[in-house]
């Protein structure tokens, strides 16, 4: 008879325990599984999930396997919005419109952020704040690398990566406002100096090869090319291999500032690549205090506090004469 009552209060404490070990999702969706950038993000996400281990909430982190798959990201928004354990989402949108759309069709009640890329401007009441990367201002510092190393302006090519990425066209038009010194330009056709090439920009959904292999044929028809403003550092840390291959044989030209290139970016191999002076500059994000800070941002959020909008993470600023002290710790 007692072994039956222990069990019995055994059994009952188990299924009291069991809806107390399901921990409400904090969802973190990024463009893709593929990409260090977000892996960056995913080491701040286990870092507040190894800090605050006894919370009633879990930083859970996902995304499509491939950066390339929009409509993999969108459905995986859709789904996790879906789940009752999802109680506050931020998202990374590859393809803001789309995002935007699948957020609309949804409807959700849970608050919504964007981590990383926003939506555009004409959407952005469908998000609470957005926490990462002041991109105009990362774009418009990587402009004014290029300006320093060619005052007298030349002929440029940009590299960006998904032509919906909005986080990529604010670094753009900041880039473009630097170098013509006025804002708003679509292309630049001689102000400041300086003149967008045909064929650019060069969108290359933020693959690595494809972006290197975008630089490749641009030099092949301008091989008197001035710059390249590179808006996401795929082409280097994507296939770094590849890139100094590619920019090896220019060295000289980077270290007299006859040929300048403005990165965005400072993961992977970017820094070593500075250092081996193959890149004029390097302006780098910090993925790893975005994915740290979303959780409490989020619990901010559902508990109704006042939350800034935006919240801007920092930027690094890496040169050959500098990547030793450059990234902050």
């Amino acid at each position: 008879m007692r072994k039956t009552l222990l069990l019995a209060a055994v059994a009952a404490m188990a299924l009291g325990a069991g809806p107390a070990l399901a921990k409400k999702q904090l969802v973190i969706v990024v463009k893709g599984l593929d990409n260090p950038f977000f892996e960056a993000i995913h080491q701040g996400c286990e870092k507040w999930n190894k800090e605050n281990a006894s919370s009633e909430y879990e930083c859970f982190y996902t995304g499509p396997a491939s950066t390339s798959d929009e409509a993999g990201e969108a459905q995986i928004v859709q789904d996790m919005l879906s789940k009752a354990d999802t109680v506050a989402m931020a998202i990374s949108p590859s393809n803001a419109p789309l995002i935007a759309q699948t957020i609309k069709t949804a409807n959700p009640t849970i608050p919504i952020m964007t981590v990383d890329a926003d939506l555009s401007k004409e959407d952005a009441a469908l998000r609470k704040t957005y926490l990462g990367t002041d991109n105009y201002l990362m774009g418009k510092k990587i402009g004014e690398y290029i300006k320093k190393g060619k005052p007298n302006g030349g002929t440029i090519c940009t590299i960006e990566g998904n032509p919906a990425a909005d986080n990529i066209l604010r670094r753009a038009q900041g880039m473009r406002d630097a170098l013509s010194g006025k804002d708003g330009l679509a292309a630049l056709a001689g102000e400041g100096g300086w003149t967008e090439v045909a064929g650019c920009p060069v969108f290359t959904n933020d693959d690595g090869a494809k972006g290197v292999q975008a630089m490749t044929d641009i030099l092949a028809a301008n091989p008197k090319l001035d710059a390249f403003g590179i808006m996401g550092g795929w082409p280097l840390f994507g296939a770094p291999q590849p890139y100094r291959d590619l920019i090896g044989p220019l060295k000289d030209r980077l270290a007299s500032n006859d040929f300048v290139i403005g990165a965005a970016d400072t993961i992977g191999d970017e820094v070593a690549i500075a250092k081996d002076g193959l890149v004029t500059a390097l302006v780098g994000q910090r993925p790893f205090e975005m994915g740290y800070k979303a959780p409490s941002v989020m619990i901010d959020l559902i508990e109704g506090k006042a939350v800034a909008d935006p919240v801007f993470t920092g930027l690094d600023e890496c040169t050959k004469e500098t990547v030793d002290t450059c990234i902050q710790k």
